[in-house]
């Protein structure tokens, strides 16, 4: 019985090598809380823009601690690299080339765009609630009378 090939698995050692494996879903409203304490020593810089490139650091690395994201870069002890994405991407901001293909690299690291969700394997819950409440029709207030009204007033009253 040559050419027959090997013996199939049992069923337990059985296995799909193309199963799809399950999405981490990260919360629609973010993380809660404020940021952690920015790691990088203060930014230098020879340019008289140096207050706003600092404020503009200090505004990113907020806004991003305050994504869906930042709940799995805290669980992973991902705050240096996140503080390197604000770092870089404040200076690609400027004209920095270099800065910029830093800090492209690390947005797709940290899952900051759609493609690198999908990679990483994590998905933005929906916020069902919220969905319901737009979906719902709005109506106006109506006054106890317009509430009350018949609508047929000829068959209330038999004629």
């Amino acid at each position: 019985m040559a050419g027959m090939g090997p013996a199939p698995k049992p069923a337990g050692e059985r296995r799909r090598r193309n199963a799809t494996m399950a999405m981490t879903r990260l919360p629609a409203e973010g993380r809660p809380g404020d940021p952690p304490r920015f790691p990088l020593a203060p930014l230098v810089a020879k340019d008289d823009d140096l207050g706003l490139l600092r404020e503009r650091e200090a505004d990113l690395w907020t806004d991003l601690w305050s994504t869906p994201q930042a709940v799995m870069w805290e669980r992973t002890h991902a705050v240096l690299t996140v503080a390197r994405f604000v770092r870089f991407s404040v200076l690609a901001e400027n004209g920095n080339v270099k800065a910029a293909t830093e800090a492209r690299q690390l947005e797709d690291r940290l899952g900051l765009n759609p493609q690198s969700l999908l990679r990483l394997r994590w998905e933005i819950a929906a916020d069902e609630v919220a969905e319901q409440r737009q979906d719902r029709p709005v109506r106006g207030r109506q006054t106890a009378r317009q509430r009350l009204r018949v609508v047929d007033t000829d068959a209330v009253a038999g004629g």
